[in-house]
This record gives C-alpha cells, structure tokens and sequence, in this order.
C-alpha cells in the first residue's frame, strides 16, 4: 500500500471490558506500540504484555501486523475471516525469529486479543478538519481598539521630545574652548602650578683661605702623612711583621719543618733575598713538599713526590653495564567474523552481488568485534542486522534483528559501519534485507 496513492489512514481502537477506552486515527503513517510504558501508543493495562510491543510496523509505505504465538485475534482477508492460527498453518504469514508478519492493505481489517483487551483496526478515510471558528469584525474588534490609547499617545510625545531635544544639540555649533597662555593664568593658579624656590645661599669667604689647587695639595699631604705613620719606621721590623703573618695563615701553617720551626724557613727566605735558591732552601725541611724545576716539568714529574702526570684523555670509566629496558607492545587480541547468506526481499537486489560487496568489507565488522573481545574474551554469537536499500544505493531503517552475543556496543558499532555503505543497487523502492553474522575468537 503506497503512501502516495492512498487516501485511507489506519484507526485503531481500544476495548476494555466491553467498552472502547481509547481511539485513534494514524494521520502520519507511523508504527504502533503497546504495552505498559507510557511512551507507547496505547498504553495499555494487560499484565501479559511486556513493556513495549510494536504490533503495527510501518516499513517501505506499507503495515504490517506483527503477532506472536500466544496471541489470538482474526483478519478478514478478502472475503474471509482467518485465525492467526490458521494464518500460521497455512503459511500467509511471514516469520521472523519468534514473531509473525502479515502484510495489510486497505481493505484488511480484523481484531487482537490482548488477555483482558482487544484491539480493532481497519482503514478509513481520514476524517474532515473542524472548521476553525471566527469572530465577526464587529466582535473581534480592530488593532487600534486593542491597544491602550493613552499609552501610545504618551509614549509617541516623549519619543517626539527626546529626538527633538537630541537633534538640537547635534546641530548646535561647537564651543571652541580658548587655550590659556601661562601669563593669562590667574596668581593663584600659577603659585600651584609652578611653585616659587627660596633663593639659594652661597657660604661667605672666610679671611685667608688658601686657594683651591693649595687645598688639594694640603689633603693629599695630610694622606701621605697617616700613610707614613701606619707603615714601620724600620725595613727589618717590617719583614718581621710580614713573616708572622704568613706563617700563621693557609697551608703554610700545617707544613712540618726539620728546623726550629715553621717561623725558621720562612726567615731565611725573607731575610736571604728572593732567589730560587733560597726558596729551595727554606722548604728543604718540609715534608712531602719540593720545588718543581724546568727538567722535572719536562719529565712529567710533579712535586717531590713520585707520581706522574696524567693526560685528560687518559681519564675515563670502565666496568659500566647495560641496562636493557625491553619494549611495551599491545596485546593481540584477533576474532573471526563469517557472514551467511542474506535474505533478500526483492528481485531488484541481486542476492550474490549483495553478500561479495559485504564481504569486501568484513574488516569494518570485525574491528567492531575485537575492540569488544578485549574486554570479554569469550564473546562469541551471531548479529542479525535488519536493513533496507534505498533507491539512491544508501542504507535504512537500520535495527538489530537478533543479538546472541549479548554486547550492545558490537550491534552499535555494526550500525554505524553499514550506515556508510553506498550499495552498487538502485531499485525503484526501498528493499529489505536480513544479514546474519557469525562472531568467534580466534583461539
């Protein structure tokens, strides 16, 4: 039954202990539901019935009446009135897992029985729109006469005020401002602005002051002078002073002497001029501590010690190990997906043209798959995927038929892969098909 040539729309009513509770009109060719959810069609009170069961599908511009085993009603086919039984025995209905298709047209009508409910439907010319109903003019009234006049008039004298008042000062010519000089400023101004220094007082000449360049000649007389003072009057006493402050400072302090003492060596240094010789003379008796000469430098010697001297690039370390920090790698984790052959509602679509295009691209479907086995490496089952070609080669009306693996992320992942195929069919209207897919780990 096309949508298009149709003018009869399917009415549904609902029968509760004799009575019609509910009736509707479907106007916009959508699927049914019942049950106890209040996000159903009908909602209905049945205790036999799940939460939601669509039992009107509409699919490709055409109802289809949806029923299970356990439930009874009749259909006036034609001229005669069948039992679902009877429409089960003698294969008019379609199956579909544990469910029942039968296709209606606009001549089929019948009833459900729902335990303690019946549902009648048939198909009917839509009903007339009411009328809707107007005032007369005189009723009604015109916009001015809803409006509050004297608000509008108040209102259309202040905006009148406002503008008028904003026109004349934006016509009005400017005010030049006149840029006062500083000898037009007034005194009391000028005193804050630029205020008034005290005269400055110069020191009077004393009597007999000598001239700079005699005063400068005074002071650095005077510094000579204390400089002079601070220094011994003898050379002796003063290389005396010397010697007992070196001696008590540094490394010189911890030096053994063969002599009377530190003090001794160091005499002899200073008291017997500045020569090499001396020198040697003076840390002879030190121990561990000798004079380096030019032949000693020569021959790598240092010191009076006996060790020898080393390169930079002599130095460097040895015995270092290796550390060996391994790799991080993921985990492979691989399943097989097998497809089986699809069911196929239309001659349009050729059945083997179908599953080689699905087959090419098994890859999207197990990425699904294997992303999930992860996490659960022991999921395995089968994917009914419900889907129909449309006649511009793209995919519709995509549900998940059956789900024996128990993983609703698969079944989402599966949608939206097939949601991206451009199919290499084009038939005139949209055809149905059912494709199975078997899931298992590779191990």
């Amino acid at each position: 039954m096309s949508s298009a040539n149709s003018a009869k729309i399917l009415r549904v009513g609902v029968i509760h202990g004799g009575k019609i509770i509910e009736e509707r009109h479907l106007k916009h060719h959508e699927s049914v539901t019942v049950g106890q959810d209040a996000r159903n069609t009908f909602v209905l009170p049945s205790s036999g019935l799940p939460s939601s069961f669509r039992i009107f599908e509409h699919r490709h511009n055409q109802y289809h009446l949806v029923f299970a085993d356990p439930m009874e009603g009749r259909v006036r086919l034609g001229n005669a009135d069948v039992d679902f039984a009877s429409l089960r025995s003698q294969g008019l209905v379609k199956k579909r897992g544990n469910l029942y298709e039968l296709p209606l047209n606009e001549s089929t009508r019948g009833k459900v029985v729902l335990g303690e409910v019946t549902l009648l439907f048939q198909f009917v010319k839509p009903p007339p729109e009411p009328a809707k109903a107007q005032l007369p003019p005189s009723i009604k009234g015109s916009l001015w006469q809803s409006m509050d006049q004297l608000f509008l008039i108040v209102l259309a004298g202040s905006l009148l005020v406002h503008f008028s008042a904003a026109g004349y000062l934006a016509c009005a010519p400017r005010v030049e401002e006149h840029e006062l000089s500083l000898d037009e400023l007034p005194d009391r101004f000028a005193r804050l602005i630029i205020p008034t220094r005290p005269p400055e007082t110069k020191p009077a000449p004393t009597q007999g002051a000598a001239p700079e360049a005699d005063q400068k000649e005074t002071k650095s007389e005077e510094s000579n002078n204390k400089r002079r003072e601070r220094q011994p009057a003898d050379a002796a006493a003063r290389r005396e002073q010397i010697q007992q402050k070196v001696v008590s400072k540094g490394l010189l302090r911890i030096l053994g002497s063969s002599g009377s003492g530190g003090a001794g060596a160091f005499q002899d240094v200073l008291g017997g001029g500045t020569g090499a010789g001396d020198i040697a003379k003076a840390l002879a008796g030190a121990g561990g501590v000798g004079v380096a000469t030019a032949d000693a430098i020569a021959q790598g010697r240092k010191g009076g010690g006996s060790g020898s001297v080393a390169g930079i690039g002599e130095l460097g370390t040895s015995g270092g190990g290796s550390v060996n920090l391994g790799t991080k790698g993921d985990v492979r984790v691989s399943g097989h997906v097998r497809d089986v052959a699809p069911e196929v509602e239309s001659a349009n679509v050729d059945r083997e043209a179908l599953a080689r295009y699905v087959r090419q691209r098994l890859k999207a479907i197990q990425n699904c798959y294997e992303k999930e086995l992860k996490r659960n490496p022991s999921l395995k089952g089968k994917v009914v995927v419900r889907f129909s070609i449309t006649p511009s080669g793209r995919s519709g009306d995509i549900d998940v038929e059956e789900n024996t693996l128990g993983s609703d992320a698969v079944s989402s992942c599966i949608r939206t892969v097939i949601r991206g195929w451009v199919f290499p069919f084009h038939p005139p209207d949209n055809v149905a098909v059912a494709y199975p897919f078997l899931f298992s780990p590779a191990s």
